[in-house]
């Protein structure tokens, strides 16, 4: 602050100095520089300024008092420069300052604040978030994470030039957003979907044409409509269209045209009074001269001039084909109309310097007004810099971000770049400085140059309309023969009209025919190979993605689809990416294998996208939702197995849930999580059952499920712990075939068990098997202290990181006999009973039933 002080005494002594205004000199400086680097360049910047030291080192070694004056106004200026930019400094390390103070010092100190103060489990707290976008659209490409499939893709993308990668994988494992996120990635990419419907014939058309709707529109070029509008209704719309936009042209152009020939007819027809008798006689002139040399050489008496004229004719024929006559005379257009309009419009600035009567006003008002007249120069200039700036700021084409928001500066400096011309215009005409020298009558006339000088200028970069390139012309009559059938009729009469009339008739009808299927295979590949050619001299990539392979039923049907397919693939620098099931994938694996099929002889490479490790589900989660701590991450993973379908589907219910309840705790949001689940799934599979044959011994097992599920499709804190005794029940249940929580005798058991199905006694196994993962579940996530709880689980071993409650979730899908020592192993390393506790499972602290107002003890 010292020095800041210091350099500002100075300032104010070094402008008390100076008998000038130090700040309209620094301005005025400041603006020839800007004008020189903008329209001369940095080259002539430098020169302009070692000139102006030379000039200002003379006026000060002669002891001129205005070099002193000068010399004092640019070292204020320098001064409140260094003043400026210690304040800014001084702004900056503020603000730094701000900067480190909160993240260094309030921020991580009232964080770890509030965790005190909240105690145990801080993270269990759900704080709901208002904005939860990123759950709500699972498909939302903005919150993507790259994973170890996506890196495991493009590494084997980058080293093979062409070929065919299958990615399988569970579904809901997330395929489908990796073939979405490396088509957008190629240069060119297309992604097409094969339903269970599709027969390989309508597939492959209807991929072609997508592929040919695909490469024109990104050559901007315009898709053929295949409407079914009358020619009649086609033309008034044809018409309507031109009709509004030549409304729009000529609502512009007749009155801007009114204006200028209203402007300019004075000085036009000054010109042509001054001009127009010269310019006939110079015309007259040289008319007649081609006339008589004409007619000497028809006459024969030009005997060289008609071989030369000859000679010329015959050139001129044989250029028709050659490219070098159209590309010299484009060149020498571009390369002449540029300078000459520049020339034009420049003559017609500089001629403002060379006219007399324009010198005479600006020496008269330098001798009469001069200060007016130095207000007046430096005012222009002032609006002259703004407008300039203005003007460069909304050509700039920057974006200025706003919060979630952006501003286009073209947008935001349009109004204000076109106003501060109309301020600038208006000092001009209203100033009586300059009025009288824009009043100078030769001034229409040096604007008409000016205007003509811009025209020409920039009629040089004018280029004729290119071609349509032979492969777009390719895609639109492939559509064309794709998508309509083309018909064409000729006829033919003869006859002789006399006495008798003798004759005859002949008509031709000629319709076209789709494609056959080896036809389609042919035109496909032939056209993908060109637009791969095409592509890759331009330095991308074709990427094919056939989605919903997996979807086509049975293994056997999507390898019958490959099979048929089979044709298309193989073809240079284009890659194919098929998403297919893990069967297909696991018979691709044993290639080489006594076993070889179909997908040994289409596909290159396989990829399995496996489910998400916890890590990947934290940065997945972490990225859609600031709300779902590690606790809630940990539960939806292990309740997702993590499959990222279903995990983003879990994030999203535990919102859901906690704004039905109005619980934030996650003992209670994951005790309600979990119970709908487990009644969804009991429901599920009490429609699996019902589709089994039952008799009267029997029929307790459909009683069960419905019992147990009644119980778990709206839970309440009365019954809470029945709920939960009956789940231990039926989740320990391993050889009787209903669970011990129906009332049954043994003996009807025993012949219950004899008569049960396979199938049945496969889904209660399945049934019983996901109650105990289930119940695992409850115990872990609906006990207090979880993060405590956690860390001594791990300290046990593998089974106690919380990955191997997902990787038991998957066992679930593969069988329940192998997923029970799973969950068996889990239990252990969380210090949980093996079995039904009969009563011993730790209470619950008493709470009061929101629903029935009683007071429950578990």
């Amino acid at each position: 602050m010292a020095k800041q002080g210091e350099i500002q005494r100075r300032h104010e002594r070094a402008a008390r100095e100076t008998d000038w205004n130090w700040g309209g000199i620094c301005f005025l400086i400041v603006l020839a520089a800007l004008s020189i680097l903008s329209f001369s360049g940095l080259l002539a910047l430098l020169v302009a300024g070692l000139v102006a030291a030379a000039v200002v080192f003379a006026l000060l070694w002669r002891g001129s008092h205005a070099g002193a004056n000068l010399v004092g106004c640019l070292i204020a200026g320098g001064l409140r420069i260094s003043w400026l930019v210690q304040r800014i400094e001084v702004g900056v390390r503020a603000a730094q300052w701000g900067d480190d103070l909160q993240n260094k010092g309030t921020r991580p100190v009232v964080a770890q604040l509030v965790r005190h103060m909240l105690g145990d489990d801080p993270d269990s707290l759900f704080i709901p978030d208002h904005f939860e976008w990123g759950l709500r659209a699972p498909r939302e490409p903005l919150f993507f994470v790259e994973n170890g499939a996506r890196r495991q893709l493009e590494r084997k993308l980058s080293h093979i030039a062409d070929g065919t990668i299958a990615v399988c994988g569970p579904r809901g494992v997330g395929k489908t957003t990796l073939l979405d996120q490396s088509v957008k990635k190629a240069g060119f990419g297309l992604i097409i979907q094969a339903p269970a419907t599709y027969t390989p014939h309508d597939f492959l058309l209807s991929l072609s044409v997508q592929l040919c709707e695909k490469y024109l529109r990104d050559g901007n070029h315009d898709v053929p409509e295949f409407t079914r509008l009358s020619p009649t209704r086609k033309l008034l719309r044809r018409a309507k269209v031109q009709a509004k936009r030549l409304g729009r042209w000529g609502s512009f152009a007749v009155p801007a045209a009114a204006l200028l020939a209203l402007g300019l007819s004075a000085s036009v027809r000054s010109l042509y009074a001054q001009y127009a008798t010269p310019v006939a006689d110079f015309a007259g002139t040289h008319t007649e001269r081609i006339r008589d040399d004409v007619m000497e050489i028809w006459q024969g008496y030009a005997v060289v001039a008609s071989v030369c004229v000859t000679v010329v004719g015959i050139a001129w024929w044989k250029a028709r084909h050659a490219a070098w006559l159209p590309r010299l005379l484009g060149g020498m257009w571009t390369s002449g109309s540029r300078p000459l309009g520049l020339l034009l419009a420049c003559s017609s600035v500089v001629s403002l310097l060379f006219d007399k009567q324009i010198r005479q006003q600006i020496l008269h008002l330098h001798r009469t007004q001069p200060d007016d007249l130095t207000r007046t120069a430096a005012y222009s200039a002032g609006l002259t810099l703004a407008w300039w700036l203005l003007r460069w700021t909304r050509d700039s084409d920057a974006v200025l971000p706003l919060g979630r928001r952006e501003i286009s500066l073209e947008r935001a400096f349009r109004p204000l770049a076109a106003a501060a011309g109309m301020c600038l215009l208006l000092y001009l005409i209203k100033n009586p400085q300059t009025h009288s020298l824009l009043a100078d009558s030769e001034n229409p006339l040096r604007l008409v140059g000016m205007v003509t000088g811009v025209l020409v200028a920039r009629a040089g970069g004018w280029r004729p309309q290119p071609e349509e390139p032979a492969l777009v012309t390719k895609c639109r009559d492939h559509l064309y023969r794709l998508q309509t059938i083309q018909q064409s009729t000729n006829g033919l009469t003869t006859g002789a009209a006399q006495i008798l009339s003798l004759g005859s008739t002949h008509t031709t009808s000629i319709s076209t025919v789709l494609p056959n299927y080896p036809e389609l295979v042919e035109d496909f590949r032939n056209l993908l190979q060109r637009i791969a050619m095409e592509k890759a001299g331009q330095g991308k990539t074709v990427v094919i993605a056939i989605d919903e392979v997996d979807r086509l039923g049975t293994d056997a049907q999507a390898l019958a689809f490959l099979s048929e397919i089979k044709a298309i693939l193989g073809v240079p620098h284009v890659y194919y990416l098929i998403s297919v099931a893990e069967d297909v994938g696991a018979a691709f694996v044993r290639r080489g294998l006594p076993h070889r099929d179909v997908t040994d002889s289409s596909l290159d490479d396989i990829i399995h996208v496996q489910p998400s490790t916890i890590a990947e589900s934290r940065a997945i989660l972490a990225e859609r939702s600031q709300a779902l701590k590690d606790p809630y991450v940990i539960l939806a993973h292990a309740l997702s197995g993590g499959i990222l379908r279903d995990l983003l589907r879990y994030g999203l219910q535990i919102r859901e849930i906690q704004d039905k309840t109005q619980f934030h705790e996650l003992t209670d949001l994951a005790r309600h999580l979990i119970l709908e689940e487990l009644s969804e799934s009991f429901a599920g599979f009490r429609t699996l059952l019902s589709k089994q044959q039952w008799t009267h011994h029997t029929s307790e097992v459909l009683a069960s499920f419905r019992i147990l599920a009644s119980y778990l499709r709206d839970p309440c804190l009365c019954t809470e712990a029945e709920v939960l005794h009956a789940l231990e029940e039926f989740a320990f249940y391993t050889h009787s075939t209903t669970p011990r929580a129906a009332t049954a005798t043994d003996q009807s058991s025993s012949a219950a068990d004899q008569e049960i199905s396979s199938d049945a006694r496969q889904l209660i196994d399945e049934a019983s098997a996901y109650a105990y993962f289930s119940l695992t579940l409850l115990d872990i996530f609906s006990t207090a202290r979880f993060e405590r709880r956690t860390q001594m689980a791990a300290a046990t071993g593998p089974d106690g990181d919380p990955e191997r409650l997902a990787e038991a979730r998957q066992e679930l899908g593969i069988s329940p006999y192998s997923a029970r020592p799973l969950i068996d192993s889990i239990r252990k390393a969380w210090s949980l009973p093996l079995g039904t506790t009969t009563g011993s499972r730790p209470p619950l602290l008493i709470t009061e039933c929101p629903r029935h107002g009683t007071m429950s003890m578990e």
